[in-house]
């Protein structure tokens, strides 16, 4: 199997056989970013696809330092990023307040039969805002002044949007661990 170098050198030549195996090599981790990022499978798709066509056309800016993984990730982050502002999704929302109370905050003991895809279906489910503030902070490693530069928010909108998203994820997590012991003993 060709190196990724080899791989890069034939895309920049226009090999279609190799601009394939790119996209086979890294389209799935991509996807699973995408859908982190999105609000359903559609979206994220289109992500992908117009995330690639940038691969593709910056692959010349790519120095062969550092990992490549990281360089194409990081452009699907942005491609998601520019999807989220182009949609004018910046908008307040005050919809904690509508998320049922728990009678208390799970403990290590309720995250044990929780899945990585129901998580991901989680955080999926939560407003945009607190959906991009959450993944580029605690996914991404952002921090939030840098995170307030990518998404033209304030540091301090940053900061409640993630506190906001916990308490979000906190509940949900909480109601679903709950739902799942009862079915488990019901």
């Amino acid at each position: 199997m060709p190196d990724i170098k080899n791989i890069i050198n034939g895309c920049l030549k226009g090999n279609r056989r190799d601009q394939e195996l790119l996209y086979r090599r890294h389209a799935a981790k991509l996807y699973a970013v995408c859908l982190q990022y999105s609000g359903n499978d559609e979206e994220a798709r289109d992500i992908l696809q117009e995330g690639f066509i940038k691969i593709f056309k910056n692959l010349i800016h790519y120095k062969h330092e550092g990992s490549f993984e990281g360089w194409v990730r990081r452009i699907m982050v942005n491609t998601a990023l520019e999807k989220y502002r182009s949609k004018h999704t910046l908008h307040r929302v005050d919809d904690i307040g509508q998320i049922p109370e728990i009678d208390a905050e799970p403990d290590n003991e309720d995250y044990a039969g929780l899945e990585a895809i129901d998580l991901l279906e989680i955080i999926r489910e939560l407003p945009p805002k607190y959906r991009m503030v959450f993944n580029l902070f605690a996914i991404e490693g952002y921090s939030h002044k840098e995170i307030s530069k990518m998404v033209n928010i304030s540091e301090g909108t940053s900061k409640s949007n993630l506190c906001r998203a916990r308490i979000i994820l906190q509940r949900r997590v909480g109601s679903y661990t709950g739902l799942k012991k009862k079915l488990s003993n019901g």
